[in-house]
């Protein structure tokens, strides 16, 4: 043990003796250490971000969406189509997607474990002098289930709120705050589409990132308002009257009551549907396949052939998505290792350099008892003490990228303590890899010519 110490000691006075040679040579190590620590941390991220959507979005789901468009398309082609069978037109007439059809799948659709109606209306919702523009969204108690969305305060809808349309509501986090900031919002009321609703509950804010709400549909559960599906047909759900758009600003935004429109949205006026979506949650994730292709069949006769929706299974998804990540992130890892690689390399040239510039030194320690072992240890120590300070150096410099990256780039990143050991310890195999030929020629040098060496 003491004789290693020794060599370290040895290779440390070589290494400070030369301090800006060193510096310069542990540069590439540094980098190139710096380069994968941020590079698993994008890629950590990008998983973190992939599980966290899966379990938002639900690894079970199946999203039954009305398709609105079809509706406009059916009317250009009616036009178009000779009237020589009203019986054919009637036919081809759809219901839309309707709260049967949520009756149907729940009654007769194998390995269900819950499902729930989603109609979506967009307004402001008023309370006393302040209004937030944001969703009004109908849904049956299974719908929180479904996306595991807790209380913070409050309680669920009760099966009476459900069965007689009671005009009561949950309200999202961001909701709260805005309209109910300085008072319990609980037992209070707040308005949406001239109908007052009664707050009876709050959910918890829930960390939802603009990706997930564009890309797979998502509500942005702390912007909105949940009522009984129920509620919401009887008393909201004339689409053509009721169905405002936002007037400015994004949604979810906070604005002031007034200079707020209310003009209907003239793209719903085709929307026969009474529902925008049909939500399901199936025992296993091997389920999913069959069922939603026996939920499309099973629909679409309903409906007399019109595919006036579309179904569509999330993990399938994310899965597409996860895969290309992958891929992203083998790229990112090889440009990474290219780093280390040159890095290792210039530590070879410089250890290199440094046997041919100490022929003498070597030889005088060969001279007075030092083994070819001892020569061969301190330089290979000098080559590993290099790599392990650029190493260290490193992982400071990749933890700081990641968080410029996240900040910057708006990318999530995760460094974790497993990508911290394994940027350690590439170092340190980087050391002894690209040290040990130089030190080992330095060990086979021969005494005497050393010596003669000038």
């Amino acid at each position: 043990m003491k004789r290693y110490v020794h060599d370290i000691e040895i290779a440390l006075e070589s290494l400070m003796a030369n301090k800006l040679k060193s510096g310069l040579t542990a540069l590439g190590i540094l980098f190139g250490v710096a380069a994968v620590i941020s590079m698993l941390a994008i890629g950590q991220g990008a998983k973190q971000e992939i599980l966290d959507q899966m379990e938002l979005i639900g690894a079970s789901n199946i999203i039954v969406e009305a398709r609105v468009k079809q509706s406009a398309q059916q009317g250009e082609s009616s036009e178009s189509e000779d009237q020589q069978s009203s019986q054919n037109k009637k036919s081809r007439f759809s219901p839309g997607l309707n709260l049967e059809d949520v009756k149907a799948v729940g009654n007769i659709v194998p390995n269900l474990r819950r499902v729930s109606p989603e109609i979506i209306l967009e307004s402001a919702i008023v309370h006393r002098d302040r209004s937030f523009e944001g969703q009004c969204i109908g849904v049956d108690p299974d719908y929180f289930d479904i996306y595991h969305l807790d209380l913070a305060r409050g309680n669920h809808f009760s099966p009476l709120h459900q069965k007689s349309g009671k005009r009561v509501c949950l309200i999202g986090a961001e909701v709260g705050a805005q309209l109910f900031s300085q008072q319990n919002p609980i037992g209070r009321y707040l308005k949406f589409g001239g109908v007052w609703l009664k707050v009876i509950g709050v959910l918890q804010r829930e960390q939802i990132s603009s990706t997930t709400i564009n890309e797979y549909g998502f509500n942005n559960v702390n912007a909105s308002i949940y009522i009984p599906a129920k509620t919401l047909i009887l008393r909201l759900m004339n689409r053509k009257l009721i169905h405002f758009r936002p007037s400015k600003g994004r949604r979810g935004n906070f604005t002031g009551h007034r200079g707020i429109d209310l003009t209907p949205s003239s793209q719903d006026h085709n929307n026969y549907h009474q529902l925008d979506r049909l939500i399901l949650k199936v025992s296993g994730t091997d389920q999913l396949t069959p069922t939603a292709r026996l939920v499309e069949r099973m629909i679409k006769r309903r409906h007399n052939g019109m595919m006036d929706f579309q179904v569509i299974v999330p993990q399938k998804l994310i899965q597409q998505k996860q895969e290309t990540k992958e891929i992203f992130n083998f790229v990112l890892g090889a440009i990474a290792g290219i780093s280390l690689l040159v890095g290792g390399i210039g530590i070879m040239n410089i250890m290199f350099a440094t046997v041919m510039e100490r022929i003498r030194e070597i030889g005088i320690r060969m001279a007075v008892g030092a083994k070819k072992k001892d020569v061969l240890m301190q330089f290979l120590t000098e080559a590993v003490l290099i790599s392990l300070a650029g190493g260290v150096a490193g992982i400071g410099l990749g933890v700081g990228l990641s968080q410029m990256i996240e900040q910057l780039a708006g990318i999530q990143t995760l460094v974790t303590p497993g990508s911290v050991l394994l940027a350690f310890l590439v170092s340190a195999s980087v050391g002894v890899a690209f040290g040990y030929s130089p030190a080992r020629r330095a060990a086979s040098k021969d005494p005497i010519e050393s010596l003669r060496h000038e």
